[in-house]
This record gives C-alpha cells, structure tokens and sequence, in this order.
C-alpha cells in the first residue's frame, strides 16, 4: 500500500497531467491513466452517463486492455439500468447526507463498498481476466458525470477499503480537471466562434486555411473556397432596424451551414459584416460549385435581403499553382466581387472563364494597383 506522501504525489501527478492536456481526448487519458497508476491498476478508464441516451459511454481505455478494448472506443456503450449504482446508489447516499464515496468488487462480487453485487460488471472481470476493481463515482456541478473504473487481473491483491477510499480523491480531482478543460475549451471555442450567427469566425478560418493550402501543397488535395457577400443588409438596417439585419444574419448563417453540410468536413464561417464563407478540403471542385449554386438559390429566397454575391476558387481549376493561403483567397474575393458587379444569381468560379480569365487577373494584381497586401479587397474598382 503506498504511503501518505506517495499518494499525495500520485494526486499531483494527475491534476498536472490533466492540467497539462490540450482537448478533451488527452484530459480524459491523463485521468485513467494517473488513476492507475496511483491505484496501482493494470488498466483503467473513465466513462461518462449520457443521461439522454440512458447509457455509460466508454470515453477511454488505458493500460493492459482486453481483446476489442479500444483506447478511444467510437461507441462502446452499456445500458444504465446495467450499473445503476451511478443512478440509484449516488442519488440514495446524497439523499442521506453522504458522499458519493467509491467501492470495490471482485470477479467473485462486492468487497467493499456499499452498492451491491452487479452482476454485469462481475461478469465482464471474469470475461477480461481480471481479478478485482474499484469504481469511483466521478461528480461535475454537483451532478454525477460519470465513473473512473480501475482494475487489477486475477491473482493480484484486491482492492481494499482505503483504495477506495483513495479513489474517491482521485476521482474528485479528475472533476476539477473536467471542470477546467471544459472552461478551456469554451474559452477556445468562443475565440473561434461567430458571436451572432455560431459559425467559425475570420481566425478559425484563417487557421484552418493555412493548414489545409500546407496539406495541398504537401498531398495534392483539393482546397476550395467560396466568398459570399450578403446583398441588402444595409438596406435591412436602414429601413426595419439593425435587429431584422442581425436576423437576416442569423438565417443566412442557417443556410450556408445546411449547404456546408452537402461537402463532408467543410467549415462554414463568417468573416465579418455581411461576408460568409465555406472552407472545403477534399470534396471535388464541381461538387463545391453545386452547393455554392444552392446557397444562391436558397439565398434568394430569403424573406428580407437581396440574395448574395457568391464566388468559388478552387486548386482543382485553372488558377494556376496555390502556394498561400492568401492567393486562394484573393481568388474567391476576386469571383465573389465579380458575381456582385455582375448582379448573377449564380456563383462566379475562377479560372473557368478561359485562359485569359478576368477573375485571376484581377486577384494577380500587384499590391500597388489596389491590393492591401493581405486580403485583396474590391470595393468600389470597376469590374474587369
């Protein structure tokens, strides 16, 4: 059994390992496995109650695992009525006064603790060949959140009453690291997030952009991108109120995320203003320009708002080779005021207008002759 001091810095191991984590995934690892290790387990995981699906998900697996463990398993799940230690036990102890204090039970059933034989779980010991478990209830928010599961095989010493107790800490600092990723992850989530519509904004679109011309240009994949520019949003504010102007926001970023959906991982954003965009690694160039064609289309039917400008660029086309992020943007902007200038209802792609295309030439431009060095902007130039 280890000593005071020994826990005490398996404890701190865990809460930096988890501290340490970038995402959900890692944190969930660097709890099962700081748990068993400070356990002295042979493999351990950490699962949560989906309470609207009424079952025990399965987030990670860590250690010695059985045949058809994954470490992160897509869908291994297990009906809640089959441990309802995490419903009926936890909800009976807090009703007492008590704390949701962890147990042990064995291939043979319970040793210590008070939630009584499962048999399901004494089964799936014996089928996994291991010997004993302890099992701690995992609370987030004063709720329970789900169970850290750790275990030993057959033949080892079994669990006693102060490894129980010891994982009732554990598992009370694996909630603080939950509760600290998860304001990690809101933090990053809103740094990366369209306040008014709940799309991506111009930084996560510029992060991923960077990263998918570098797969371009390392794999060959296709990048394509599509530059929407509302028509009517001024008028919108002008005339009914800056509040029917956020609306028309709101259900443009509606429509442009159903016509992302028709492109398999394509980010739909909004850059700012009244300008939209769908960022899209993989799917073919025509199949980019068909949803752009029905983002016009239904963009068009749009109560308030004058449709939307709407221009694609794509390294599949004609363009010539795309070695920036910044390029394959101009390109889309440059199609995108295109379609403007030319009051179209359909999307301008570049590239596809011949070999002497007026959309690459005006996105090729020098920075003298009107760039800004950064994103080309168009406003207020003739169309070519």
């Amino acid at each position: 059994m280890m000593g005071e001091d020994a826990r005490l810095a398996a404890v701190v191991a865990l809460a930096q390992g988890m501290a340490a984590a970038h995402g959900s995934r890692e944190a969930w690892r660097a709890a099962a496995l700081g748990a068993c290790r400070a356990l002295g387990g042979s493999f351990a995981a950490l699962s949560v109650w989906e309470r609207e699906l009424g079952r025990l998900r399965v987030l990670v697996n860590v250690g010695e695992r059985a045949e058809g463990e994954e470490e992160f398993p897509d869908d291994e799940s297990y009906p809640v009525h089959q441990f309802a230690e995490i419903t009926e036990f936890l909800h009976e102890r807090w009703a007492g006064g008590g704390e949701p204090d962890a147990w042990v039970e064995t291939a043979e059933g319970p040793a210590a603790g008070r939630p009584g034989y499962v048999h399901q779980r004494v089964a799936a010991l014996r089928r996994r060949g291991r010997g004993c478990c302890v099992v701690a209830p995992v609370v987030l928010h004063g709720r329970a959140w789900g169970e850290l599961y750790v275990a030993r095989p057959a033949g080892e010493p079994v669990f006693g009453r102060g490894d129980a107790d010891f994982a009732t800490v554990l598992a009370a600092v694996v909630a603080a690291g939950l509760a600290q990723t998860e304001q990690l992850e809101e933090v990053r989530r809103l740094a990366f997030t369209d306040a008014l519509t709940g799309l991506a904004n111009r930084r996560a679109v510029d992060a991923r952009l960077d990263e998918a011309v570098e797969r371009h240009r390392r794999e060959g994949a296709t990048v394509s991108l599509v530059v929407c520019d509302l028509n009517g949003l001024k008028r919108v504010n002008d005339t009914h109120g800056h509040a029917a102007g956020d609306r028309l926001l709101e259900r443009f970023g509606s429509v442009l995320s159903l016509c992302g959906a028709m492109l398999p991982g394509a980010l739909a954003a909004r850059l700012g203003g009244d300008e939209f965009c769908l960022l899209a690694v993989g799917p073919p160039a025509d199949a980019v320009v068909g949803a752009a064609r029905e983002l016009c289309r239904r963009a068009g039917e749009l109560e308030l708002g004058d449709g939307v400008a709407c221009g694609v660029a794509s390294t599949a086309d004609p363009i010539g080779p795309v070695r920036s992020a910044r390029r394959l943007f101009r390109l889309a902007d440059a199609a995108q005021y295109r379609a403007k200038a030319e009051g179209t209802d359909r999307p301008v792609v570049a590239g596809r207008a011949g070999p002497d295309d007026p959309v690459v030439r005006l996105a090729d431009q020098p920075p003298g002759e009107g760039g800004d060095g950064e994103r080309r902007r168009f406003r207020g130039r003739h169309a070519p």
